[in-house]
């Protein structure tokens, strides 16, 4: 532990990072299309599976451009059931 996958202080302060839950199990091409697909959409900053857990996803977006739902729909919108947990 202690290892940092990136700095948050790089980003601005109006971005956010909240975990979504994934629903299936996805294969690695699947997962990697995916995170692709999201950080193509204006205001995520990155997406990104968490190692060990891959059910569940980081994204940090700016919320002067979307909101939380807005960012779960993109993930929905590619046939992946998910749901919102929270902040991080």
């Amino acid at each position: 532990m202690g290892e940092v996958a990136y700095n948050l202080q790089q980003y601005p302060a109006h971005n956010v990072e909240i975990i979504v839950h994934i629903d299936e199990m996805l294969e690695e091409t699947k997962r990697a299309d995916l995170v692709n697909i999201l950080e193509g959409i204006e205001g995520i900053r990155s997406a990104e599976f968490c190692p060990l857990r891959w059910h569940l996803m980081l994204i940090n977006y700016d919320k002067q451009v979307l909101n939380s739902q807005e960012v779960l729909t993109g993930v929905v919108a590619n046939n992946i059931h998910a749901e919102l947990i929270g902040p991080v």
